[in-house]
């Protein structure tokens, strides 16, 4: 599980870094703000769209090479887009890194999942590992920009393609020394697809969160960008440890009762972060947010494959693909609301949102856990 997680975090970097480059291609590339919007447009259709269809290949065979392309892909793609002054280029390169990312997942939570067992908090180990992938990218591309200007994203690539080949020896050691098996179980694709809408509404919350809460503070609380920046900072810090918070909750009280717990906690954490009028006070306040919001998120992805016990790659690449990025879909309108009522407008907003997570995960059930056969090596599904 630490390979997997530390492969998470090697390829979620990448997702963190374009959204910390793009303002660096309007500044130092003259790019537009409708061909800045473009750029993170292709890095999100090229993550969220493929990942289904990669799902299903998943599934029906090993295809052991997939995750190491993916994340050597996501490195690669967005390693030289600063390379570039050609829009066209610099777009296709994005888009290339969004399907190596979108390539990683599937695979890769099939594979994480045998590893961990029955254990959600194993899986919270490798749900983790891409928050600090997230949370880390800014952190690192944001000086190196500032400091070498858009060249210094090449200085990102080593770290997919030596990740890559590490996961390729991994999966050579695994599959001489591990015997593999396989789940025989039902589907219950009923009980997916209400998780999966409890996963669109929790994206829209974060999606929200990550996309107002630095504003908040900037124009609500009258801080500083440093204080705002710090905000947004304790959020995604809470979200690495509400995810192994998660994953620990399950293995002892439930995975259904765990994400039914995170989605009602949701609310009154989010509407006392907006009663506090006090900027600094409200800080440990956001990082209570971050924490409380990111409970179910590993116990979702676990749960999502017991579901589908026969396509663990599919029900991967839609929790940690579709579903997650469907909340930017409504980003607009809460830009709408925004611009109407300001920032704490829209955080008002996503805190009444809990409640429908919290009516959606009443249809939530434990899985039946069935017995594990063994599976040959192609195809993982039955004849």
């Amino acid at each position: 599980m630490r390979i997997w997680a530390g492969a998470h975090a090697v390829d979620d970097f990448y997702q963190g870094l374009v959204p910390a480059a793009v303002p660096y291609f309007v500044l130092q590339r003259d790019f537009s703000y409708v061909q800045a919007s473009g750029l993170a447009l292709a890095a999100t259709l090229g993550s969220a769209l493929p990942q289904v269809p990669i799902g299903l290949l998943a599934d029906r065979f090993r295809l052991r090479w997939m995750s190491p392309l993916g994340v050597s892909l996501a490195g690669i793609g967005a390693g030289l887009s600063g390379l570039t002054p050609s829009y066209p280029l610099v777009f296709a390169l994005l888009l290339m890194a969004g399907v190596g990312i979108a390539m990683f997942h599937p695979p890769a939570g099939r594979d994480a999942r045998r590893a961990a067992g029955g254990s959600a908090t194993a899986m919270s180990y490798f749900a983790a590992g891409g928050s600090v992938g997230f949370f880390v990218a800014p952190a690192l591309v944001t000086p190196a920009l500032d400091t070498l200007g858009m060249g210094a994203t090449a200085l990102f690539v080593p770290p997919a393609v030596l990740m890559g080949f590490v996961l390729l020896r991994h999966h050579r050691t695994s599959d001489t020394a591990v015997k593999k098996v396989r789940r025989q179980g039902k589907d219950r694709p009923g009980r997916f697809a209400a998780l999966t809408a409890v996963e669109i509404v929790r994206s829209t919350i974060s999606t929200g969160l990550n996309t107002f809460i630095s504003l908040y503070w900037i124009r609500h609380l009258e801080a500083s960008s440093g204080l705002g920046g710090l905000a947004l900072t304790l959020e995604l810090g809470g979200g690495v440890a509400g995810t192994l918070l998660g994953g620990q909750l399950a293995d002892r009280i439930g995975m259904v009762r765990t994400v039914q717990i995170g989605n009602a906690a949701m609310l009154p954490a989010l509407w006392l972060m907006l009663i506090c009028d006090d900027k600094y006070v409200a800080l440990p306040l956001a990082l209570l947010v971050g924490l409380i919001s990111n409970i179910p998120f590993a116990v979702l992805i676990k749960l999502g494959q017991d579901y589908l016990p026969s396509r663990p790659g599919t029900a991967a690449g839609v929790t940690l693909g579709l579903a997650m990025s469907a909340g930017g879909l409504f980003m607009p309108l809460l830009g709408v609301i925004a611009t109407h009522y300001g920032p704490r407008g829209a955080l008002a907003v996503l805190a009444t949102v809990p409640v429908l997570a919290m009516v959606l995960s009443a249809f939530l059930r434990e899985p039946v856990q069935d017995e594990p056969v063994p599976a040959e090596d192609t195809p993982l599904t039955a004849p």
